[in-house]
C-alpha cells in the first residue's frame, strides 16, 4: 500500500473516531445523564457480575478481528492498521469513565474467545464491551451466553456483515443481556457504556440492554421530510413479467463444475465452470477491448491506482461474459468472482463487466449469488430495464441512515436510456487488486431495496431516500447513504434470516413488488 493511500486511511479513521473535546465531553456527559435517569430497573437476577460498590467497574473491551494490521483481504481492507482505532477508543473511554477500569483485549475467534471468558469467572469483570471490526469473527457469542451485560459495538465499514447478521441474532432470541450500538458518532458509544453504572445499584443484564436501547433510541437522529426528485416508472403487468421471467436464464459461476440449478422465482439457472468465462475472457477481440477502455478512460471521473493493462483485462473480462451470456441465451450472470480470482480460475475480476452490463439491460451480480441475481432480474424485468444495486449494507443509528455498499454499481440507475451519474474507476478495495467501480449515484429519490427467498417464498421489502455518497476508504468503493422510511429499530431484525446483500433500485416499487407477489403466491416482509 502506497503511503499516501495508507497516511489517507488513518485521516478517515480518525474524521470517525473525533477527538475528545471539552464539547464532546460535555454533550457526551449528557446522553450519559439521560441514560441514567430511564425508567425504573429491576433489582432481580443479579448473579453472574460483581456489582461491586467499593472498587472502579472492571469492563473488558474485546475487539473481534483477525489480528492489529490486516494481511488478509476482508473488510475494511488489506493493510489495514487497527491500532490507532482501538487506542483512539480505548484513550476516550478511560478519559470518559475514571471510575471504570477498562481492560483492552483481541480476539480472533471462539477458542479465544472462550479462554477469556473461563479465565474471566474467577476474575472480577463486570461486564462487556465486544467491537466487531472485521465481519464474520465469532467472538461476540462467547461472552453473550456469560450472563453478564455485554455491549456489542459495530466497527463500521469494516465489521458490518458479522455485526447486523449475529446482533439480530440475539434480537430475534431475545437475549436479555445484550445491547447494541451502531453509529458514527462516539459519543453514541458513551452513552451506551454509561449504562453499565446501573449495575452498581443492582441492576441485571436485561435492565442494561433495556437501557442502552433507550439511550440509542434517544440519541438516533429524527427522520427528516425531503422533497423528492419526480421518478415516473412504467411497471409490466404481473402476468407479463412472469413470463418473461420463465424465457430469462441465470448463468451461475461458481465452481469448476456444470450443471442444472433449481429454478429461482420462475427463473431457469444454469451452472457453468470457470474455465469456460476464462476461457471467453482470452478469445476476447483485443481492439475492441481497447475501445472500451478508451471510452472508461474519457468518461470516468478519474482513474486512480489502476494500470492500463488491468483495465484491458477487465475489458476483455467484460466482452468475454457478453459472449458466454449470448452463447446460452441468457440474460443474467452471476460469478464467484473472489474465489474465482484468488483461486486462479479467472484472471480479471469482473466487476467493471458487471458495470458495463447492467448498464446495457442485462445483469451482472457478484459472489454467485443466485437468490440476489434473481431479485435484480425480475424487478429489473418489472422495470423496463431499471438495474439493481446488489449491495453490503450499513447501519449508522447518529444519521439515521443505512449505507448500501460494494465494488460493483451501475451508473444508469434509470434504465439504459436514461440520465448517467459520474464514476469514478479504482480498485477492488478488500484487496486493493484489480479495477472496480466508485458510483456516485443520484440523491433525492425515493428507492426501494430488496431481496428474494425462494425456499420460502417470501421477498423482503424497505424503502428509503437518497441522500449521499460517502466517499470512506474502508470497505466497497460505492457507498450509497439513505435514509430508510419506517422503524429504523426494526431494520436491525432480519439480517440473521435474510443474510447480508440487499439490491436496491431508484423508484418506488412498492406496487409491482405486491403485486407480483400476490399472484406468485408469495409474502412480502416488510423489514422497516
Amino acid at each position: 500500500m502506497s503511503k499516501i493511500l495508507f497516511d489517507n486511511q488513518i485521516k478517515i479513521q480518525n474524521k470517525n473516531l473525533p477527538a475528545v473535546t471539552r464539547r464532546n465531553f460535555l454533550s457526551s456527559c449528557s446522553a450519559c445523564a439521560a441514560c441514567m435517569a430511564i425508567a425504573p430497573m429491576s433489582f432481580v437476577d443479579t448473579s453472574g457480575f460483581t456489582g461491586n460498590n467499593d472498587k472502579r467497574m472492571r469492563i473488558r473491551i474485546l475487539y473481534s478481528l483477525h489480528e492489529p494490521i490486516q494481511q488478509r483481504p476482508d473488510w475494511p481492507n488489506i493493510g489495514f492498521d487497527f491500532n490507532p482505532v482501538m487506542d483512539k477508543i480505548n484513550t476516550a473511554l478511560s478519559k470518559n469513565f475514571p471510575d471504570f477500569e477498562f481492560i483492552s483485549t483481541m480476539a480472533k475467534g471462539p477458542e479465544e474467545a472462550d479462554k477469556i471468558a473461563q479465565n474471566d469467572n474467577q476474575d472480577s469483570i463486570d461486564g462487556y464491551i465486544v467491537y466487531q471490526m472485521n465481519c464474520w469473527n465469532k467472538v461476540i457469542q462467547s461472552f453473550a451466553k456469560t450472563g453478564k451485560p455485554v455491549l456489542y459495538a459495530d466497527f463500521q465499514f469494516g465489521g458490518s456483515g458479522g455485526f447486523l447478521v449475529y446482533n439480530s441474532t440475539f434480537l430475534r432470541a431475545n437475549t436479555q443481556n445484550v445491547g447494541f450500538v451502531a453509529s458514527s458518532n462516539i459519543e453514541d458509544l458513551f452513552a451506551a457504556v454509561s449504562c453499565f453504572k446501573r449495575l452498581k445499584k443492582g441492576a441485571s443484564g436485561a435492565d442494561f440492554s433495556a437501557a442502552v436501547s433507550k439511550a440509542r433510541i434517544k440519541a438516533t437522529k429524527q427522520a427528516g421530510n425531503y422533497s423528492l426528485t419526480p421518478n415516473n416508472l412504467k411497471f409490466l403487468s404481473p402476468e407479463e413479467g412472469i413470463l418473461q421471467l420463465s424465457n430469462s436464464k441465470i448463468l451461475a459461476v461458481r465452481n469448476q463444475n456444470a450443471e442444472t440449478g433449481k429454478p429461482v422465482m420462475g427463473i431457469p439457472v444454469e451452472y457453468i465452470p470457470f474455465s469456460e468465462v476464462n476461457s471467453a475472457w482470452s478469445l476476447a477481440d483485443k481492439d475492441e477491448a481497447a475501445s472500451v477502455v478508451e471510452r472508461w478512460k474519457k468518461s470516468a471521473l478519474s482513474i486512480i491506482g489502476v494500470p492500463h493493462e488491468t483495465l484491458l483485462t477487465s475489458a476483455s473480462m467484460y466482452l468475454g461474459m457478453k459472449s458466454v451470456i449470448k452463447n446460452h441465451g441468457a440474460n443474467a450472470i452471476t460469478i464467484n468472482c473472489l474465489g474465482g480470482f484468488y483461486g486462479g480460475h479467472i484472471h480479471a475480476y469482473p466487476c467493471l463487466g458487471f458495470h458495463e452490463l447492467c448498464n446495457e439491460g442485462l445483469i451482472g451480480a457478484c459472489e454467485c449469488d443466485v437468490s440476489s441475481t434473481a431479485t435484480m432480474l425480475a424487478f429489473s424485468t418489472m422495470t423496463n430495464g431499471r438495474p439493481g444495486f446488489i449491495s453490503d449494507p450499513v447501519i449508522d443509528t447518529s444519521k439515521r441512515q443505512i449505507i448500501y455498499a460494494h465494488c460493483v454499481a451501475p451508473n444508469k440507475m434509470f434504465g439504459p436510456t436514461g440520465e448517467t451519474n459520474p464514476f469514478r474507476i479504482l480498485t477492488h478495495s478488500e484487496d486493493r487488486n484489480g479495477a472496480s467501480v466508485q458510483s456516485v449515484l443520484p440523491v433525492n429519490y425515493l428507492t426501494t431495496t430488496l431481496q428474494i427467498n425462494n425456499d420460502r417464498k417470501e421477498i423482503l421489502f424497505h424503502q428509503a431516500v437518497a441522500r449521499d455518497n460517502d466517499v470512506d476508504d474502508r470497505a466497497c468503493r460505492t457507498k450509497l447513504c439513505a435514509e430508510p422510511l419506517g422503524d429504523i429499530e426494526k431494520l436491525f431484525t432480519m439480517w440473521d434470516k435474510w443474510g447480508w446483500h440487499r439490491v436496491t433500485f431508484y423508484g418506488d416499487l412498492k406496487e409491482p413488488v405486491f403485486a407480483m407477489a400476490a399472484t406468485m403466491g408469495w409474502k412480502v416482509i416488510e423489514e422497516a
